[in-house]
């Protein structure tokens, strides 16, 4: 079993390093009993082949790297979500089999993402967190499938708070907002929430 972190680079610059951290050294310690703490600003050298357009940087990890890969970063269109449920879907810990993610992903029929909600509760998209506008605040689930680098980063920057949002209060909002570790804030995907099937 492996378990990956996706770091955003730009301009050549290893971004929210620290999040991505932090979060490596906490499944490594829950998961393998580790008690050695990774530098990753060590342990990472960008390759002279990623120039200062933004690039993905994905490590695949157990006890010790397994592979560390380095790529340039298109980001997706999303004009649709559909609602897709799963009661007992476990992704606590960034894993890097995905099949039930990927089996729930495949029932998104013309949509371009999904919305997984677990026991009536809002928890994420396939890839990313997603976050609510009420008209005064930005809400993100408290039961996210996986605490995300970039959740983690605007919450203690106050852009957005948690709260319990049931599949039933999705209509109370006007907005829904899409982001993760390569999407940063400004540029997440926006939608209507009418367009959440």
């Amino acid at each position: 079993m492996l378990c990956f972190e996706t770091i955003r680079v730009e301009n050549r610059q290893l971004k929210n390093l620290s999040y991505h951290q932090a979060r490596l050294n906490k499944t490594r310690r829950e998961l393998w009993g580790c008690t050695n703490e990774w530098d990753l600003s060590a342990l990472l050298e960008i390759p002279d082949l990623v120039d200062h357009n933004i690039h993905k940087c994905r490590v695949a990890y157990g006890k010790d790297i397994d592979n560390i890969k380095w790529e340039p970063y298109s980001r997706r269109t999303i004009g649709k979500i559909r609602r897709v449920y799963h009661n007992e879907i476990d992704y606590q810990y960034k894993y890097d089999n995905r099949d039930t993610l990927n089996t729930l992903f495949a029932q998104r029929g013309d949509a371009d993402e999904i919305l997984i909600i677990k026991n009536g509760l809002v928890t994420d998209s396939n890839y990313c967190n997603v976050a609510f506008w009420n008209g005064s605040q930005w809400l993100t689930p408290d039961s996210p499938l996986l605490p995300g680098t970039q959740r983690a980063f605007l919450l203690d920057q106050g852009v957005i708070r948690t709260a319990e949002i049931c599949e039933t209060d999705i209509n109370s909002f006007s907005q829904i907002r899409l982001f993760n570790a390569m999407v940063d804030w400004a540029n997440a995907a926006t939608l209507d929430v009418s367009l959440i099937a």
